[in-house]
Protein backbone atom coordinates (compact mmCIF):
# COMPACT_ATOMS: atom_id res chain seq x y z
CA UNK A 1 0.00 0.00 0.00
CA UNK A 2 1.41 3.37 -0.99
CA UNK A 3 2.27 5.88 1.72
CA UNK A 4 -0.47 8.22 0.42
CA UNK A 5 -3.06 5.45 0.84
CA UNK A 6 -1.93 4.94 4.41
CA UNK A 7 -2.16 8.69 5.02
CA UNK A 8 -5.70 8.61 3.59
CA UNK A 9 -6.49 5.69 5.91
CA UNK A 10 -5.22 7.60 8.97
CA UNK A 11 -7.09 10.78 7.99
CA UNK A 12 -10.37 9.04 7.14
CA UNK A 13 -10.08 6.83 10.22
CA UNK A 14 -9.64 9.81 12.52
CA UNK A 15 -12.54 11.63 10.84
CA UNK A 16 -14.71 8.52 11.25
CA UNK A 17 -14.54 9.14 15.00
CA UNK A 18 -15.51 12.80 14.80
CA UNK A 19 -15.32 15.78 12.43
CA UNK A 20 -12.36 18.08 13.04
CA UNK A 21 -10.14 20.77 11.57
CA UNK A 22 -6.88 19.91 9.87
CA UNK A 23 -4.99 21.16 12.91
CA UNK A 24 -7.14 19.12 15.31
CA UNK A 25 -6.68 16.13 13.01
CA UNK A 26 -2.88 16.45 13.22
CA UNK A 27 -3.08 16.78 17.01
CA UNK A 28 -5.37 13.73 17.28
CA UNK A 29 -3.07 11.64 15.11
CA UNK A 30 -0.05 12.75 17.15
CA UNK A 31 -1.69 12.33 20.56
CA UNK A 32 -3.87 9.28 19.96
CA UNK A 33 -2.20 7.30 17.19
CA UNK A 34 1.28 8.60 17.95
CA UNK A 35 2.53 5.46 19.64
CA UNK A 36 2.25 3.59 16.35
CA UNK A 37 1.57 6.12 13.56
CA UNK A 38 2.41 9.68 12.60
CA UNK A 39 1.52 12.14 9.91
CA UNK A 40 2.83 15.65 9.34
CA UNK A 41 0.86 18.75 8.39
CA UNK A 42 2.59 18.42 5.01
CA UNK A 43 0.88 15.05 4.56
CA UNK A 44 -2.48 15.82 6.16
CA UNK A 45 -3.50 18.98 4.31
CA UNK A 46 -2.81 17.63 0.79
CA UNK A 47 -4.62 14.41 1.77
CA UNK A 48 -7.64 16.41 3.01
CA UNK A 49 -7.73 18.39 -0.26
CA UNK A 50 -7.51 15.22 -2.37
CA UNK A 51 -10.11 13.40 -0.26
CA UNK A 52 -12.43 16.40 -0.57
CA UNK A 53 -12.03 16.44 -4.38
CA UNK A 54 -12.92 12.74 -4.43
CA UNK A 55 -15.99 13.32 -2.26
CA UNK A 56 -14.66 11.27 0.67
CA UNK A 57 -14.70 14.24 3.07
CA UNK A 58 -16.70 17.43 3.16
CA UNK A 59 -15.64 20.80 4.47
CA UNK A 60 -17.78 23.10 6.57
CA UNK A 61 -17.12 26.43 8.21
CA UNK A 62 -14.56 29.00 7.14
CA UNK A 63 -12.56 28.54 3.98
CA UNK A 64 -9.46 29.97 5.70
CA UNK A 65 -6.70 27.42 6.04
CA UNK A 66 -6.91 25.56 9.31
CA UNK A 67 -10.32 26.79 10.37
CA UNK A 68 -12.52 24.54 8.24
CA UNK A 69 -13.99 21.46 9.81
CA UNK A 70 -13.82 18.23 7.82
CA UNK A 71 -16.22 15.31 8.13
CA UNK A 72 -16.13 11.90 6.49
CA UNK A 73 -18.89 11.21 3.94
CA UNK A 74 -20.71 7.94 3.32
CA UNK A 75 -18.47 7.29 0.30
CA UNK A 76 -15.48 8.15 2.49
CA UNK A 77 -16.57 5.51 5.00
CA UNK A 78 -16.83 2.95 2.19
CA UNK A 79 -13.38 3.96 0.92
CA UNK A 80 -11.97 3.68 4.45
CA UNK A 81 -13.33 0.14 4.72
CA UNK A 82 -11.64 -0.71 1.39
CA UNK A 83 -8.33 0.74 2.59
CA UNK A 84 -8.54 -1.09 5.92
CA UNK A 85 -9.23 -4.38 4.12
CA UNK A 86 -6.03 -4.18 2.05
CA UNK A 87 -3.09 -6.32 3.18
CA UNK A 88 -0.63 -4.63 5.53
CA UNK A 89 2.56 -3.76 3.70
CA UNK A 90 5.79 -4.30 5.61
CA UNK A 91 8.11 -1.33 5.54
CA UNK A 92 11.84 -1.52 6.11
CA UNK A 93 12.73 -0.67 9.70
CA UNK A 94 14.76 2.46 10.34
CA UNK A 95 16.08 2.49 13.87
CA UNK A 96 18.77 5.04 14.65
CA UNK A 97 19.62 3.37 17.96
CA UNK A 98 20.28 -0.01 16.35
CA UNK A 99 22.28 1.64 13.58
CA UNK A 100 24.53 3.24 16.19
CA UNK A 101 24.86 0.03 18.22
CA UNK A 102 25.77 -1.91 15.08
CA UNK A 103 28.75 0.43 14.72
CA UNK A 104 29.34 0.44 18.47
CA UNK A 105 33.03 -0.47 18.17
CA UNK A 106 33.56 2.95 16.63
CA UNK A 107 31.17 4.72 18.99
CA UNK A 108 32.57 3.13 22.14
CA UNK A 109 31.11 1.06 24.96
CA UNK A 110 30.25 3.99 27.24
CA UNK A 111 28.42 5.87 24.49
CA UNK A 112 26.53 2.67 23.64
CA UNK A 113 25.69 2.24 27.31
CA UNK A 114 24.32 5.79 27.44
CA UNK A 115 22.16 5.17 24.36
CA UNK A 116 20.75 1.92 25.74
CA UNK A 117 20.11 3.48 29.16
CA UNK A 118 18.23 6.33 27.49
CA UNK A 119 16.19 3.85 25.43
CA UNK A 120 15.29 1.95 28.60
CA UNK A 121 14.21 5.15 30.38
CA UNK A 122 12.15 6.16 27.34
CA UNK A 123 10.44 2.76 27.29
CA UNK A 124 9.65 3.01 31.00
CA UNK A 125 8.09 6.44 30.39
CA UNK A 126 6.06 5.10 27.44
CA UNK A 127 4.80 2.25 29.62
CA UNK A 128 3.48 4.78 32.15
CA UNK A 129 1.87 6.77 29.33
CA UNK A 130 0.14 3.65 28.00
CA UNK A 131 -1.21 2.92 31.47
CA UNK A 132 -2.59 6.48 31.69
CA UNK A 133 -4.04 6.25 28.19
CA UNK A 134 -5.79 2.96 28.98
CA UNK A 135 -7.46 4.52 32.02
CA UNK A 136 -8.43 7.61 30.02
CA UNK A 137 -10.03 5.56 27.24
CA UNK A 138 -11.91 3.39 29.72
CA UNK A 139 -13.39 6.55 31.20
CA UNK A 140 -14.79 7.91 27.90
CA UNK A 141 -18.33 6.52 27.50
CA UNK A 142 -18.77 8.37 24.18
CA UNK A 143 -16.13 6.05 22.69
CA UNK A 144 -17.28 2.81 24.31
CA UNK A 145 -17.69 1.04 20.94
CA UNK A 146 -14.18 1.98 19.83
CA UNK A 147 -12.47 1.45 23.21
CA UNK A 148 -11.90 -2.34 22.93
CA UNK A 149 -10.10 -1.81 19.62
CA UNK A 150 -8.11 1.13 20.94
CA UNK A 151 -7.08 -0.98 23.93
CA UNK A 152 -5.56 -3.50 21.48
CA UNK A 153 -3.15 -0.86 20.22
CA UNK A 154 -2.34 0.19 23.77
CA UNK A 155 -1.61 -3.45 24.59
CA UNK A 156 0.81 -3.60 21.65
CA UNK A 157 2.51 -0.45 22.92
CA UNK A 158 2.81 -1.90 26.41
CA UNK A 159 4.30 -5.14 25.08
CA UNK A 160 6.73 -3.21 22.91
CA UNK A 161 7.82 -1.03 25.84
CA UNK A 162 8.28 -4.05 28.11
CA UNK A 163 10.29 -5.81 25.39
CA UNK A 164 12.50 -2.75 24.99
CA UNK A 165 13.11 -2.64 28.74
CA UNK A 166 14.07 -6.33 28.82
CA UNK A 167 16.26 -5.91 25.73
CA UNK A 168 17.98 -2.85 27.23
CA UNK A 169 18.78 -4.74 30.43
CA UNK A 170 20.21 -7.60 28.36
CA UNK A 171 22.30 -5.12 26.34
CA UNK A 172 23.68 -3.44 29.45
CA UNK A 173 24.79 -6.84 30.77
CA UNK A 174 26.41 -7.64 27.42
CA UNK A 175 28.15 -4.25 27.34
CA UNK A 176 29.60 -5.03 30.79
CA UNK A 177 31.32 -8.04 29.26
CA UNK A 178 33.01 -6.19 26.39
CA UNK A 179 36.70 -5.64 26.95
CA UNK A 180 37.82 -2.10 26.24
CA UNK A 181 40.14 -1.74 23.25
Amino acid sequence: MARSSQTDMAVLGALSIEPMTGYALREAIRDVLGHFWNESFGQIYPALAALERLGFVERSGSTKAGSSTFAITASGTRHLRELLAQPVQAVPARNGLLLRLFFGRTLGVEACRALVTAAEADAQQRLLQFDDLAVQIAGEPQHAEDAPFWQLTISAGRHSARATIAWAQECLTALDNIDPP
